[in-house]
């Protein structure tokens, strides 16, 4: 049976790359995008290369765009084997502290971040019915309570309350996950690309998104991962 995985956010940066990589281990990529004529693009460029990609409009933000699309899979392909939640966004206000930051920030930024992962919750009939699906959520070490309060951190000075925040949520939305689904095969895990140069910090990381990427592939396509962890290419997070 062929393997199906379905990438968010996917359009560019690490999503695309991300798209590449399940490509070149031999999976069917859905490259989700909320744009159809830039995941368009993407999936051509992708196929040029000789990988097996398809677009798939999604909007994490639009539970009605989720449920298009799960249905269209289900049509499709009757399967999930691989959901990696990469779609995210960062806002600010001012100095981006928490005295800065506006209630209508907060909410933009978890819509998409937390809310946008919760919507997959439609897919999940999908990926019960493969033999072993791998739910990867793209977080970052910038919700780690730990890190934030480490004075020995560099993440020590930042104080984002809005991405830092939805991060951390995201984490313990993850620990839920991996609980409830422990005993069903399916495995969810929560990975930090690290400070990746992408849209999303204006290309100021000092990691490629090839680079950002290698961590969500390697749990997506582990035999056996671990569920309910944290981590990043070297090891595991403190949450």
């Amino acid at each position: 049976m062929t393997k199906i995985a379905l990438v968010t956010g996917a359009n560019k940066g690490i999503g695309y790359e991300t798209a590449r990589g399940l490509g070149a281990h031999g999976y069917t990529v859905l490259l989700g995008a909320r744009s159809a004529e830039r995941g368009w693009t993407a999936a051509a460029a992708l196929r040029e290369e000789g990988y097996r990609v398809d677009f798939i409009r999604l909007d994490v933000t639009d539970p009605g765009s989720v449920v298009t699309a799960a249905t269209r899979i289900e049509a499709e392909h009757g399967h999930l084997d691989v959901l990696v939640n990469n779609a995210g966004i960062a806002r600010y206000d001012g100095s981006a502290l928490p005295s800065e930051t506006t209630l209508a920030t907060l909410c933009e930024v978890y819509e998409t971040n937390l809310f946008g992962v919760v919507t997959t919750n439609t897919l999940l009939p999908l990926l019960r019915r493969a033999d072993r699906a791998r739910i990867v959520n793209v977080s970052s070490d910038l919700g780690s309570i730990a890190l934030a309060l480490d004075p020995g951190s560099p993440y020590y000075p930042l104080a984002f309350l809005a991405y830092a925040s939805s991060k951390n949520a995201l984490n313990m939305a993850t620990a839920c996950w991996a609980k409830e689904l422990r005993d069903t095969g399916i495995t969810v895990n929560a990975v930090n690309p690290g400070l990746t140069a992408t849209d999303l910090n204006n290309h100021s990381g000092h990691r490629t998104p090839g680079e950002g990427a290698r961590i969500v592939i390697t749990v997506a396509t582990q035999d056996a991962p671990p569920t309910g962890a944290f981590r990043q290419e070297d090891g595991p997070l403190p949450w």
